[in-house]
């Protein structure tokens, strides 16, 4: 779709205004950053202010249809040598997009090198980059200098797939070509806010995929992308410091970087596998990162439970929930909340994910023996206050940890549970006795994470009985607006845009500690929490859609129903943590 400028009431640039857009365009600046400077309240303004002067119109690339027929007869090289997209044709002109207003050379070079009379229109920089990656791929533009730089020196095209060894993958590793590939895969993944990169080597050629949002999308790629497959791992195990001529066992690497003066820690992981090596690549983006336990999601009660717990003088507090569900987080939040000069923190970790001002991390190394239980008998004789133990995997960890704070430690750990209350037997069936699981286990939080709703464009409806699970309590649906995911520029079309956990704290009390030295099960324990003022993780997650921070198909995919076991008491649930009203 395309917004005319007299459609808007957007005042257009002066021409003061305009001489100083275009010497930020050279200059590589955004034109959303000169908002402030030019009175605007955003950058959409900008754009439509620079339309309105420029007698251009303004295209929103979200709902534009492209006719792939034109872009197919479309010389790919002008798209990438002067940043524009050929949209479709209209009254025998050819639309198209552009990002800089002031490039007329483009313009006449693509009317030239087409034989059209091209029609321009605006379109934001960043809209018009993702909608040449989203037809061409991730590094179409070096795939194309990557085979014209082939077929020059082999003076054929090429037909079959070449095969390198070592030495060739070495070499071609290290063409200017393949860094930049490398570095764009990389750079789109920490724009587009990714946890991971997977790079999947298949006999139909190679595969993309971004984690975002705790979800795997697959990025659209040049199929001539899988000829340069072992460069491109060989590159990466460059830059992870790996041996680059081992193929045959799994390695783990980490690698520095910098992108747009932010400092990002990649994590290597490379297996090898059917069709070839795989890579898989954990993000860690310092600057984008805040440990603070009030924005990791906590509702008000259980923020303050949790942090009357962490505050403890010695026990052991317990964080549980599957791979990926920011356990390392919620515990890195916790030490933040109670670090001071006066506390001696030390942790021992497998790897090490965050390095955190004023407190001694330990990097576990198990093939010279330093394991999480060794580590742990020599942080006690380092005087600290606090300890931090990365996992709980063994019984001699288990036992070393309880000794811990039988000594006057805190310890923090996790464990991988499925719920709060299943960590107390969890520890038992490790060997250790349950009097001392009763007597030390302090705590104990469940978590897992949910997309949150876009708040751009996130829509109020209200949804069928059929559309909800059993044991959803419909009676919000007449007391709150329940929102569902849509999609915009903004979350790129996903309706969703950031996350937010979902908790579960379990408080020890005399009833739970019987419990546990008679070894009941975990749902007996369970119950026992939830008399004591306990709520799910599905319960939390039935909140945070009455608040309008996530929708109903989030909690039922990370959560399961408890059934009669956690139904939601609404007349009996303290009103800090009980279902509410959301906020309009």
């Amino acid at each position: 779709m395309i917004a005319n400028q007299h459609t808007t009431n957007q005042q257009p640039l002066t021409p003061d205004q305009l001489q100083q857009l275009r010497s930020a365009l050279a200059e590589g600046r955004e034109p959303e950053t000169l908002s402030s400077e030019f009175g605007l309240e955003s950058g959409a303004q900008v754009w439509e202010a620079t339309a309105a002067a420029m007698g251009l119109q303004l295209a929103d690339l979200s709902s534009e249809e492209t006719d792939l027929q034109i872009l197919d007869q479309f010389p790919l090289r002008l798209i990438h040598r002067y940043e524009v997209f050929p949209l479709r044709m209209v009254d025998e002109q050819l639309l198209l997009a552009i990002s800089d207003p002031f490039d007329l050379q483009a313009i006449d070079a693509i009317s030239s090198a087409t034989g059209l009379r091209v029609m321009a229109v605006l379109t934001p920089a960043k809209e018009l980059s993702a909608l040449i990656k989203s037809h061409l791929g991730v590094g179409a533009e070096t795939i194309d200098g990557l085979l014209a730089q082939q077929r020059e020196q082999a003076g054929v095209e090429m037909v079959d797939e070449l095969n390198f060894d070592g030495s060739e993958d070495a070499e071609m590793a290290q063409e200017a070509s393949v860094v930049r590939l490398v570095n764009e895969i990389l750079s789109e993944a920490i724009e587009t806010r990714a946890s991971d990169i997977h790079i999947e080597s298949q006999e139909t050629g190679l595969k993309i995929r971004y984690r975002i949002d705790g979800v795997l999308q697959r990025q659209p790629v040049p199929t001539e992308m899988h000829q340069f497959r072992n460069a491109i791992i060989s590159r990466l195990k460059i830059m992870a410091k790996l041996n680059i001529a081992e193929k045959r066992v799994p390695q783990d690497g980490r690698i520095k970087l910098r992108v747009h003066r932010r400092e990002v820690d990649v994590r290597v992981s490379i297996i090898p596998m059917l069709h070839g090596e795989g890579v898989v690549m954990r993000v860690l983006d310092k600057d984008n990162l805040s440990f603070s336990l009030r924005g990791i999601g906590m509702s008000d009660a259980i923020y303050r439970s949790f942090e009357n717990l962490i505050r403890l003088p010695h026990g052991i507090v317990l964080v549980t929930g599957p791979t990926g569900s920011g356990k390392t987080t919620t515990l890195y939040s916790a030490l933040s909340e109670i670090q001071d000069e006066e506390t001696k923190i030390i942790t021992t970790e497998d790897p090490i994910e965050y390095q955190l001002e004023g407190i001694n991390q330990i990097q576990v190394h198990a093939k010279v023996g330093l394991s999480f239980a060794a580590s742990l008998r020599a942080i006690l004789r380092h005087d600290p206050d606090v300890v931090l133990v990365g996992e709980i995997r063994d019984l001699e960890t288990a036992e070393n940890a309880t000794q811990a704070s039988l000594t006057g430690h805190m310890v923090f750990s996790t464990l991988h549970t499925n719920d709060s209350a299943s960590a107390f037997m969890r520890l038992c069936d490790m060997g250790v006795e349950p009097f001392l699981v009763s007597s030390t286990v302090e705590g104990v939080v469940a978590q897992r994470l949910v997309r949150q709703l876009c708040p751009d464009c996130r829509s109020p409806y209200v949804p069928q009985r059929d559309e909800v699970p059993d044991d959803f309590p419909w009676e919000l649906v007449e007391t709150t607006a329940l929102y569902q995911p849509q999609g915009c520029r903004e979350c790129r079309n996903t309706g969703y845009r950031g996350r937010s956990g979902l908790y579960e704290l379990l408080v020890n009390n005399e009833e739970i500690q019987q419990l546990c030295n008679q070894r009941a099960p975990s749902t007996e324990i369970k119950r026992a929490a939830m008399r004591a003022g306990m709520h799910t993780l599905r319960h939390d997650g039935w909140q945070k859609v009455a608040d309008g921070i996530t929708s109903v198909d989030e909690v039922v995919r990370v959560t399961k129903a408890d059934g009669l076991l956690a139904q939601p008491d609404l007349a009996g649930a303290p009103p800090t943590i009980g279902l509410t009203k959301a906020a309009s």
